[in-house]
């Protein structure tokens, strides 16, 4: 990995990892930004595993660069005495010699951030639950729209869940330590895998995108999707390829890039609807491509604007010249001498890779200020907020909810396509759970003198946040190295497909063909049917994109805090994705045996009694396999060992099958997780906000919107914690609803020069349209 000298943000700051499980990663993450990390392996706790070479692997994806030390209950003290964070879950674990007196600890150092990072949280009736990355599908809902209609749920593939949660809990850390910094304050935070994979990953009340037509995920039909028409998937001469032709001028591009058939010339083929359900126009489109490579496949979408991509394996993307050229992986040496390449970080600031160092310049250790009422730890941020869909609403979203001051810049004529809701006043529950705590501002960009005031704006903001694919900000004069010269305080962060650089950089970059350019999408089908890809309705990898966003605009506050300066991220979702991925990637780079397919046997969805009932059950060890056994009974087939199980997973499969489907789901996952087998129940939306879990962890709100027809299922906060008062709820705003009043608080702009620049074109406010549906409530109609 690199070893050069870095200033990345977080440096000076020190944080102790006693994390046994996987959730280790979280520690990582604050690694590549900069923090001193030392893991602290007490006694052996959470060390490598020995003979377990995919083990071994899981290990390092959690662990690369930091600094890993065994250590006794003395000199553990010692370390926590000048840790700026710990993050740990010593108190999850019945051991005596394991026990601390956190209380005094935090008492001794009153800044410290104590965080708890356990699968199901502290204090409540699944606190003792075991889980994997299966458990954290079904439990998150996202299991239950994984998988093809007539079909058995599918299992997502990697550790993806679980990755997430990762990701959540870098931000809650992040969220903490950035309050603890501001007001000299810290506290404890109880974050649970299960809360960050069920917000991170493809929440069910949070907003959604094209996948999903705009609702929410709460209230698409319950099931799976009919096998791929949305997003059609075709094979080609080497493989195959995906397409995602929405909007009208796309299809005029793939029209013509067909040769113009003139079948398909009429003007209702405009109609997006209309091409999915054409059966021709799918055997048309087949029969064009069927005989060219990937490659020529891509080339041609690039020179007729056609977003497309071809289906990659983890192979591909290894040897892919964008990978490369963006230094997506490089190689770490594990103990033994083994060359084995891991991914580089998952952003890139100031034009360098934040991948895991082993070493750093050494920076003093911030001073914490006088201690201060608690507040929301981004109050007084003031954030311009240029981002659509679901990644640029998310990472505003996330920054407005603890306070910062976010102005989402909308255009009538550019609008999101978030905005294109059933309700024709462009709100639903989709963008109230995106864009609330936002105030919306209506500008236009085209014009010069738009681009003036952006720029005046710009010289007053903290953070400018974006999606748009790279170069269209530079185009409008509007690129980082411009607004800096304008603000050299000012953080910019920009995700996009496939990141600012490299040959790839200019695609269109849609989830479904970033998953596919990724290696997601090839991976994500049942294991009987080669064209069976399940990906379809997810919203993965937008929300988690958000949360890495979001966590970089705090640590380079840390680093702005001490240097004066700002910065620049550059976040690229297929290297999040592939980051993900990166134990898949490991072992096939090093081709190691089964990496591809499951660990253990039972792993895996299995069906319980009644209609569309199922259970994961995944067994990790011999441990569990006979903790299992005394649940059901041991098989014929010989079972004692993981190579055993394996060897005999129909037989072993077939005899746990035997027993579920003669049960009831809940009652089951309740009896097996009661052994120690990590199992859970498929839940759907409709079941997540009064579950027994959520309703302990107070993790979900109703909250109200005035121009909705019904109250909103809402996230209340990312974590417990005791710093931070829980998400303000102002309703997210009408497109252009602010836009007098963020001139008058940004730029000091009395309401005749914002009448006056309206007047021009220039700023803009609530359709008048809109209006009048407002006022008539005329846009109700189409609720019923």
């Amino acid at each position: 990995m690199q070893q050069e000298a870095v200033d990345r943000p977080l440096s000076g700051l020190v944080v102790i990892d006693l994390v046994a499980s996987p959730l280790a990663g979280i520690g990582r993450i604050l690694r590549e930004l900069g923090a001193e990390v030392i893991r602290l392996e007490v006694e052996g706790r959470g060390a490598c595993p020995a003979h377990d070479p995919r083990g071994e692997l899981s290990y390092w994806t959690a662990n690369l660069g930091k600094r890993i030390e065994r250590a006794d209950r003395a000199a553990l003290l010692d370390h926590l005495a000048r840790a700026d964070l710990v993050l740990e879950d010593l108190s999850a674990d019945p051991a005596p010699q394991f026990s601390l007196d956190w209380d005094a600890l935090r008492a001794a150092n009153p800044a410290l951030v104590h965080m708890t990072a356990t699968g199901f949280g502290l204090g409540n009736a699944f606190s003792h639950w075991q889980w994997t990355d299966g458990v954290l599908h079904a439990l998150t809902t996202e299991l239950s729209r994984s998988g093809i209609k007539g079909r058995s749920p599918l299992l997502p593939p990697g550790e993806i869940a679980l990755q997430c949660a990762v990701a959540q809990g870098a931000f809650v850390a992040m969220a903490a330590l950035t309050q603890a910094l501001g007001s000299g304050t810290g506290g404890h935070v109880d974050y649970a895998a299960l809360d960050g994979a069920m917000q991170a990953l493809d929440p069910a009340f949070g907003i959604s995108g094209s996948a999903t037509h705009g609702r929410p995920i709460s209230q698409l039909p319950p099931g799976r999707p009919p096998k791929g028409v949305q997003y059609p998937i075709i094979p080609v001469a080497d493989g195959y390829v995906r397409l995602c032709v929405l909007a009208p001028r796309q299809w005029q591009g793939m029209h013509a890039m067909m040769g113009a058939p003139a079948e398909f010339a009429g003007p209702e083929f405009r109609d997006v609807m209309v091409r999915f359900k054409s059966k021709e126009l799918l055997a048309a489109m087949s029969a064009f491509l069927a005989d060219k490579t990937r490659a020529e496949i891509e080339a041609l979408g690039q020179q007729h604007g056609v977003p497309l991509a071809g289906l990659n394996t983890l192979a591909d993307c290894l040897a892919a010249d964008h990978i490369r050229a963006r230094g997506t992986f490089a190689e770490a040496e594990l103990p033994g001498g083994r060359r084995v390449p891991f991914p580089d970080g998952m952003m890139v600031i100031d034009g360098r890779r934040m991948g895991p160092i082993h070493a750093s310049a050494s920076v003093a250790r911030p001073e914490a200020p006088a201690k201060a009422m608690p507040r929301l730890p981004l109050e007084g941020l003031k954030v311009l907020d240029l981002g659509v869909i679901v990644v640029g609403a998310e990472t505003g979203r996330l920054l407005a909810d603890l306070g910062a001051d976010v102005v989402k810049i909308e255009s009538a004529a550019f609008p999101d396509g978030s905005r294109q809701t059933l309700l024709k006043i462009g709100l639903s529950s989709s963008i109230g759970a995106g864009h609330r705590n936002k105030r919306s501002l209506g500008l236009n960009l085209k014009a010069e003198d738009g681009k003036a005031l952006l720029r005046r704006m710009v010289a007053e903001a903290d953070v400018m946040l974006s999606n748009f694919k790279p170069g269209t900000l530079e185009s409008l004069g509007l690129g980082y190295e411009d607004l800096a010269r304008i603000n050299p305080r000012l953080i910019a962060v920009e995700s996009s497909a496939f990141g600012r650089t490299g040959p790839w950089s200019k695609r269109m970059g849609y989830g479904p063909l970033v998953r596919a350019a990724a290696g997601l999408t090839a991976k994500w089908r049942y294991p009987d049917d080669p064209e069976s890809f399940s990906d379809s309705v997810t919203i993965y990898p937008d929300h988690v994109c958000g949360r890495i966003g979001a966590s970089a605009v705090m640590a380079l506050l840390a680093r702005r805090s001490r240097t004066g300066r700002g910065g620049h991220v550059d976040v690229s979702q297929a290297e999040v994705m592939l980051a993900h991925l990166a134990t898949e990637v490991a072992g096939t780079a090093i081709g190691l045996p089964g990496i591809e397919e499951a660990p253990d046997a039972p792993w895996g969805v299995f069906a319980a009694k009644g209609e569309d009932e199922w259970c994961v059950v995944t067994v990790r060890d011999d441990a569990d396999w006979q903790r299992l056994a005394g649940v059901i009974g041991t098989s014929a087939a010989p079972a004692r060992t993981r190579a055993e199980r394996l060897a005999n997973k129909a037989e072993i499969e077939a005899h746990f099958a035997a027993w579920l489907a003669e049960q009831d789901a809940e009652e089951a996952a309740q009896t097996l997780q009661g052994a120690g087998v990590p199992a859970a129940r498929m839940l759907r939306a409709a079941d997540q906000p009064g579950h027994p879990y959520f309703t302990a962890r107070g993790l979900f709100r109703s909250e109200l919107h005035d121009l909705l027809p019904e109250p909103m299922t809402a996230e209340r906060r990312p974590a417990i914690w005791d710093m931070i008062p829980d998400a303000p709820a102002h309703p997210a705003p009408l497109m252009c609803q602010d836009t007098y009043a963020v001139m008058h608080d940004w730029l000091g702009m009395d309401e005749a020069t914002c009448a006056s620049l309206e007047a021009e074109g220039v700023l803009e406010t609530v359709p008048e349209k809109i209006r009048e549906m407002v006022a008539t409530k005329s846009y109700l109609e189409t609720a019923r």
